[in-house]
């Protein structure tokens, strides 16, 4: 109380931590509207090529939501202004009364900076996290995954880590330690969960899940790993079903080989179609893959679960006007080699 240096420490570390937390519902704010705007785009609610020869869209969405925008923009102003009052009410000059109320709430100032430190913390050691040692045993089985969620879901066939004791994912020439989520024998899907603490989180994945069923002759191609380096192939769509008939599958007319199991396959705008699954011994680059379709389906029931809630399927592709060069380098970032031991 009569510490006038220590005073300012805390009324400084008071302004910090509302910077903080302004700054983390920003964040929080720029992600609900991207999401809004991708639901918005995949309904042909908005049309991204908009220009103001082309229509009125942007006005009619103002007109709508201009309340709402106004009441914002005043939220946020008056957040702003009680920051800078605060800033200057706890003040050494403060009354004595108003220091002894600051001085109350330095413990929570406190709690609350711990807290802060922690997490700092544990981003500074997620660098400095040395990779996990692969397990001395046998590998028994490898094939191909990719992330539907930037925060480290991916999604490979079931087949491949039946049997695992320990999952590997890896992409770059690192690897991350992953653990399996959900087993689906019968859609013959698999999601993991990517659990190494070296993994940084991204954004958002450059393809989208396709909801349209692919057309047959259409091109499409696929990376995987049936080798230690990635692997990109082009083929086809030569059937809208399966082995059999599968009706949740459909067929490839398309090269590749064990390993490439779990991969994805896209369309021309990189749009998943499917997860690469088997292929036909008998018959030259016939192969099969799983429709996107039983993967969307499984995901919407898994939400239903708590566990679950977060894991937010890619709507968007951003490599769709790209050339093909360009759309894979985008898109081998997202695509990990799978380690079953």
């Amino acid at each position: 109380r009569t510490n006038a240096e220590l005073d300012q420490a805390v009324v400084e570390q008071h302004a910090f931590l509302n910077q903080v937390e302004s700054y983390g519902r920003v964040k929080q704010l720029k992600h609900q509207l991207h999401q809004i705007h991708s639901r918005l785009v995949d309904q042909h609610a908005i049309d991204e090529n908009y220009t103001p020869a082309t229509g009125g869209k942007l006005l009619q969405f103002w007109s709508r939501h201009k309340r709402t925008i106004a009441v914002a923009a005043s939220i946020a102003g008056v957040t702003a202004l009680s920051i800078s009052a605060a800033i200057q009410l706890f003040t050494p000059k403060a009354k004595p009364s108003d220091v002894v109320l600051l001085n109350r709430k330095l413990t929570q100032l406190e709690n609350g900076q711990k807290a802060t430190n922690i997490k700092i913390n544990q981003l500074i050691e997620t660098d400095a996290t040395p990779a996990p040692a692969l397990p001395e045993g046998p590998q028994v089985a490898a094939g191909t995954s990719f992330l539907i969620d930037g925060d480290g879901y991916l999604v490979t066939n079931y087949h491949v880590v039946a049997n695992s004791s320990s999952l590997f994912v890896a992409n770059n020439g690192k690897d991350y330690q992953a653990s399996a989520v959900h087993l689906d024998k019968d859609r013959d899907i698999a999601i993991l969960k990517i659990t190494d603490r070296r993994w940084q989180p991204l954004g958002t994945v450059p393809y989208a899940l396709r909801k349209n069923k692919a057309e047959l002759g259409e091109e499409l191609f696929t990376l995987g790993y049936p080798r230690n380096s990635i692997v990109y192939n082009r083929g086809y769509l030569s059937a809208g079903t399966g082995y059999n008939d599968d009706s949740l599958s459909i067929q490839l007319t398309i090269s590749a080989n064990p390993g490439n199991s779990g991969g994805p396959v896209l369309d021309k705008n990189g749009n998943i179609v499917g997860i690469l699954s088997t292929r036909d011994r008998q018959a030259s680059e016939v192969v099969f893959a799983s429709k996107v379709q039983n993967l969307a389906r499984l995901v919407d029931e898994l939400k239903k679960d708590t566990a679950f809630r977060d894991l937010n399927l890619p709507t968007r592709s951003t490599v769709r006007n790209l050339d093909r060069v360009d759309q894979i380098k985008k898109i081998q970032d997202c695509v990990f080699m799978v380690k079953v031991y």
